[in-house]
């Protein structure tokens, strides 16, 4: 399997040059221009997270991947991630089958719980049944995704007896699954014959090795043939890596005291944050220094696929247009290079 580099966005939303939030509807028309510019430069996938919060625009993730479907040639599109939990799964699949057909193809989907809540409550769901929901109806799209006539019955939506959902892909749709820190959600994966994607976000990417590596054993131990494992982990890339520090540590600071006021984390210091760009899961800094990084990654995981998440709080959008150019550019060439001299 051929390494593949992808691009993934939130769709935070960023500031204009005095330091002032843009609209909402100016961030979103900003991610198409991203997805735009990605495929231009030859990055291989585009993915766009789902969130239900003032400080983030995409709460709708497909009318935006269906935009930029209708503006491309050759890039794959796809969710990062998809709260299928809260989410209704016939609908989903017919969201994503339109994407399909409105990109000839380039369609994919990666499912998770999401890390965050608001969604549940939003939608009328109980966090207590966070897991139930979850593997209730990715059960559902599962059979979806591989069934034309469908007959299912769960708690948590009417039930369906030799429905077909449409309208029909004309290939299948890829699927993945997002793992954080559960090997549960690694067997899952493994063993429903779907991809997956590790969500490495903190700490050094050393760590998700025994996930690969178990998803690996379980594929073989299954006599099924290895599919893709990848992964998602936050980055941004200017000429220097000086510049790229400066440049991203502002808007991640404010992303993460945003997020920490409800989780309960400390305040960010500059200190912790150069340390987990220098040993952690942030893929910052000068082309070369993003690519060896990357490389090293790819290396001891196993990668079939390495997402650079380069959203980050309100990080601008002109130093993300920056970010892709480089990424496609200077850094996926590279790494590839890298890689081939072992």
């Amino acid at each position: 399997m051929a390494l593949e580099f992808g691009i993934d966005t939130f769709g935070d939303v960023t500031w204009d040059a005095a330091g002032n939030d843009l609209p909402q509807g100016q961030v979103i028309r900003n991610v198409i221009k991203e997805g735009i510019l990605a495929d231009r430069v030859g990055i291989d996938v585009y993915g766009i997270g789902e969130h239900h919060r003032p400080d983030f625009a995409v709460s709708a993730i497909e009318p935006v991947l269906a935009a930029i479907a209708a503006q491309t040639s050759k890039i794959k599109l796809t969710s990062a991630v998809t709260v299928l939990s809260s989410d209704d799964p016939i609908r989903v699949f017919q969201r994503f089958s339109t994407i399909q057909a409105i990109s000839n193809g380039r369609a994919e989907i990666t499912l998770g719980r999401g890390s965050f809540t608001e969604s549940f409550p939003l939608f009328g769901y109980d966090l207590a049944d966070y897991e139930m929901l979850f593997e209730e109806k990715f059960d559902l799209f599962k059979r979806l995704t591989t069934e034309e006539k469908v007959s299912w019955s769960g708690r948590h939506r009417p039930p369906l007896k030799a429905q077909t959902v449409y309208p029909r892909p004309e290939r299948p749709i890829p699927v993945w699954v997002g793992v954080g820190g559960s090997p549960d959600s690694v067997v899952r994966a493994a063993t429903n014959d779907v991809s997956m994607t590790l969500a490495i976000i903190g700490g050094s990417p050393v760590r998700f090795k025994p996930f690969a590596d178990l998803y690996r054993d379980i594929r073989d131990r299954m006599s099924a043939p290895q599919l893709p494992i990848g992964c998602h982990s936050p980055g941004h890339i200017a000429d220097t890596d000086a510049e790229a520090r400066e440049r991203y540590f502002e808007g991640y600071r404010i992303m993460h005291q945003r997020i920490g006021q409800s989780r309960g984390w400390p305040p960010l210091t500059r200190e912790a944050f150069e340390r987990e760009v220098d040993h952690g899961a942030l893929f910052v800094g000068s082309p070369e220094t993003v690519a060896q990084k990357i490389a090293a990654t790819v290396a001891v995981l196993g990668l079939n696929r390495f997402d650079l998440k380069i959203s980050s709080g309100p990080v601008p959008h002109e130093a993300l247009m920056d970010t892709i150019r480089l990424y496609g550019e200077e850094v996926a060439p590279r790494v590839r290079e890298i890689l081939a001299k072992g």
